[in-house]
């Protein structure tokens, strides 16, 4: 039996659209819509802005690559959501846009920038938008919303809220966000429509174990630390402020002679702990 990685991996990733032209091409579009679908691409590497700070830092992209007709299309697999990665998103799109001056000399020769990001991690949480996994941004006018600035457009996809529908109009759009969602190192056996597909059989392919060497999968297993580590961060640091934010109500409660019982329902910290407050103040 097969054992198979997780394509949203660094590493994974980078080798299924970062090495397979077609592939990415499949992917890109049937995930943006686009007038005039990609019919071949050129890889660009590099960085697109300095590591100067820790708010730029992490700033080489995961896939980027042009289309014959001049489109600049940036790749990204995000596995930890931070309102920042929007700005990173932003910057990285900017940058890619702006360079091309160094080749244009005219602004109208231009031509535009497509962000294409999947999300494993759940960001648009209101009521309104808890189904939606497809969030699709463009400049326009707030008025005339038909009204557009052409140059740049992002896609940002939740995928932890992407479920297969199986529509035959967007059968590739749904058998590529299958295969990221449901390729992972728990999967015994491969769902029969990703394997019929040549181009989503062709990337499982890549995702089997005993194509790796030791030196790769030991990358993949760091690049699984790292986020693990940064989650873990994260985790800390947000709970951090949430309790910041309760011993202030509770400072705020007793100041105005509320009992201890009171501040622990209106902050949801215990007796012991606001006890442990008012040694402080």
């Amino acid at each position: 039996m097969a054992h198979y990685l997780d394509p949203k991996n660094d590493l994974t990733f980078k080798r299924v659209f970062g090495e397979h032209k077609h592939l990415c091409m499949s992917l890109i579009n049937s995930m943006l819509p686009l007038k005039n679908p990609i019919v071949s691409i050129e890889y660009q590497t590099g960085e697109l802005l300095p590591e100067l700070t820790d708010v730029l830092r992490n700033t080489i992209v995961d896939v980027r690559c042009t289309d014959s007709d001049g489109r600049h299309f940036i790749v990204e697999m995000q596995l930890l959501w931070s309102e920042s990665f929007k700005s990173r998103v932003l910057l990285n799109a900017s940058k890619a846009y702006i360079m091309q001056l160094d080749k244009a000399e005219d602004f109208k020769l231009l031509h535009p920038v497509y962000a294409l990001n999947f999300v494993n991690e759940t960001f648009e949480k209101s009521e309104n938008m808890k189904d939606e996994y497809y969030h699709y941004y463009k400049i326009v006018n707030v008025n005339h919303t038909e009204k557009q600035i052409e140059g740049l457009e992002f896609l940002f996809v939740e995928l932890p809220k992407f479920k297969a529908l199986n529509r035959a109009e967007k059968k590739l759009h749904e058998l590529w966000l299958r295969f990221l969602t449901e390729i992972n190192e728990t999967t015994e056996e491969v769902p029969k429509d990703l394997l019929d597909n040549e181009l989503t059989r062709e990337a499982v392919g890549y995702m089997e174990k005993a194509a790796y060497t030791k030196e790769q999968l030991a990358t993949y297993d760091k690049l699984k630390l790292d986020v693990l580590t940064e989650r873990s961060a994260l985790s800390d640091a947000k709970r951090e402020g949430e309790l910041k934010k309760a011993e202030e109500v509770v400072r705020k409660a007793l100041e105005m002679g509320i009992s201890i019982e009171d501040a622990s329902l209106l902050s949801g910290l215990s007796k012991e702990q606001i006890e442990q407050i008012i040694r402080f103040l």
